[in-house]
């Protein structure tokens, strides 16, 4: 038996997701269009929404996301760091290197989850809250890479791309790094990946930080 659902609801969840997916914004044309209702519905939708601040008009009468999801965002580290935790320690373990989990924050990375080797002498420390700009490390270069447009889907490996990004004293003089972009969650952009002492990655490395992005990113979905 399929529970009932409010229609009204639905269509405002698909208005702030439409909006979520532009840059530019949509008009009351636009989304009557998309939604497949008359204005009317749609501006009693928008002015719901903007009574939240979830939604907000410009003065060309263009509706972007507004300010008030940022309320609700600050819950989301929690959850998507509770659903990285299992694939961060199998990671950390294997690779005997500090495992992360970082998601896109304005121009900046941000280390929402961090996960330690119990077995090794020493790692690197690496605190969840660090911050760096996206410019600078493989967490960061990683996410980039994967808003590249390419014939083949992000993260997959490809004799140009082997789906992952290797660096070396971006952070940290002496410490290298690898990372895989977290593809095909909706609402959520980060990536995961390892930073240790070394000279070099060694060759498995990067492939299986690639296959831990993906295990978060089946986790998240």
């Amino acid at each position: 038996m399929t529970a009932e659902t409010s229609q009204t609801l639905d269509r405002g969840l698909r208005v702030l997701k439409l909006l979520a997916d532009t840059d530019h914004g949509l008009t009351v044309t636009e989304l009557s269009h998309k939604l497949g209702v008359n204005r009317t519905v749609v501006y009693r939708l928008l002015a719901t929404l903007e009574q939240h601040a979830l939604v907000r008009r410009d003065l060309g009468g263009r509706a972007r996301v507004g300010l008030g999801v940022l309320g609700l965002g600050r819950q989301v580290h929690p959850l998507v760091r509770e659903a990285a935790m299992p694939a961060l320690r199998s990671l950390a373990e294997d690779i005997g290197a500090t495992a992360h989990l970082t998601l896109v924050d304005g121009a900046e990375a941000l280390a929402v989850a961090v996960v330690e080797p119990t077995w090794t002498d020493y790692h690197v420390a690496y605190r969840a809250g660090f911050r760096h700009p996206l410019e600078r490390g493989a967490a960061g270069k990683a996410i980039l890479a994967a808003r590249r447009p390419a014939a083949q889907p992000a993260g997959e490996p490809t004799d140009d791309d082997p789906g992952y990004t290797l660096t070396h004293g971006d952070l940290e003089a002496g410490a290298c790094g690898a990372a895989a972009p977290l593809i095909g969650v909706t609402g959520v952009e980060g990536s995961v990946g390892v930073v240790m002492l070394s000279e070099v990655v060694p060759e498995r490395v990067g492939e299986r930080v690639r296959h831990a992005a993906q295990e978060v990113a089946e986790a998240l979905r």
